[in-house]
């Protein structure tokens, strides 16, 4: 994909600036397709900021019942250390202080065998949310209206800082601003979290700006950052992130949210796309005759993007905001998982 065009540009260029960063309406039968309701007005920032708090309580209570199903417990701290957490037996050693010595489990064999706890050891996983306007949509197919694909994001961030709380790690919320205190008060992790982000989104709602992706600056050595994101920006801009990421070094895991329509291009007819990000209204006619070459230009943008994160020593997963979001959680906290052992064990 060319790097100074967004997802969606194809490379006759009639498919310029599509995807979720327009929001259809239909204009006319356009050749017998048949018309649609136009979609509602967007909610001025205020408004949208309003609903986000009203929708937050409901957000926490399903990302912790989603957590609970995934249920992964405490992960990527298995190695022997100080801890409390039984993690094994193993054979004694010449030299080893007999008092290390478990000797009931040692009576049933015919040698010694020493008790190893864990490593109390906590990481600390930094959370980014996209809060850029492309992420405030969502399509409508066949009357189901996927969640906004912000929405989605904050829902599996919050699951997976509790995920990642209960298993004894820190978690912590980077903004352009760099790093957000969590509130004190709220005794559950995802609530701090949610307060935080309410509290974001009211920021970045009075000063707006290009807050698609973080700094790299701000993050510390050996981190572990999280990127919860549509990726609507330059390609030159994920390739430098990435780039800058691996070099601090932090490891990061890029959550891809989509949204159906944006995966298939379901339009027909003749459709009045939206700006989300101030870009011009574009109207085309008999949309659907565009629909394979869309989807192939989507498909490759997907491709590279996986290549950039791989190239980078990055993990990206892809989310569709129709799917049940369990699965791409349960993915994800065992990626970071298995990225903490093998930074554990100096890789």
């Amino acid at each position: 994909m060319p790097a100074n065009t967004k997802i969606g540009a194809a490379r006759e260029g009639f498919l310029s600036s599509l995807g979720s960063l327009f929001r259809p309406r239909v204009t006319g039968n356009g050749g017998g397709a048949p018309e649609r309701r136009p979609a509602a007005p967007a909610l001025s920032m205020a408004a949208e900021a309003a609903a986000l708090a009203a929708r937050l309580p409901a957000l926490v209570a399903e990302a912790e019942k989603i957590a609970n199903t995934v249920a992964l417990g405490q992960h990527g701290r298995r190695r022997a250390g100080m801890g409390e957490t039984f993690w094994q037996y193993r054979p004694s050693l010449p030299g080893e202080p007999v008092t290390r010595i478990d000797w009931r489990q040692s009576a049933r064999s015919h040698r010694a065998y020493v008790r190893e706890t864990e490593a109390e050891i906590a990481q600390t996983v930094y959370l980014w949310c996209d809060l850029s306007p492309s992420m405030i949509w969502s399509s409508s197919q066949n009357g189901d209206t996927p969640p906004l694909k912000r929405d989605r994001a904050i829902l599996m961030l919050l699951a997976l800082a509790t995920l990642l709380h209960n298993g004894g790690e820190r978690v912590r919320l980077l903004t352009p601003r760099g790093v957000a205190p969590l509130p004190a008060g709220a005794s559950r992790i995802a609530t701090k979290l949610a307060q935080a982000l309410m509290a974001e989104q009211a920021a970045q709602n009075e000063a707006p700006g290009n807050a698609t992706l973080p700094l790299a600056a701000a993050l510390p050595q050996h981190a572990r950052l999280v990127i919860a994101s549509d990726f609507l920006c330059l390609e030159d801009e994920i390739r430098s992130l990435l780039r800058n990421l691996a070099a601090a070094p932090v490891r990061s895991f890029l959550l891809h949210i989509v949204d159906p329509a944006e995966a298939t291009f379901p339009y027909s007819g003749r459709v009045r796309f939206s700006g989300a990000e101030a870009e011009p209204d574009l109207i085309l006619p008999h949309v659907e005759t565009l629909q394979r070459d869309y989807r192939a230009v989507f498909a490759e943008w997907q491709d590279e993007l996986r290549a950039l994160a791989t190239a980078a020593g990055h993990t990206l997963l892809s989310h569709v905001t129709d799917q049940a979001p369990a699965p791409a959680l349960l993915a994800l906290s065992e990626a970071i998982a298995m990225r903490g052992d093998s930074m554990r064990r100096g890789a």
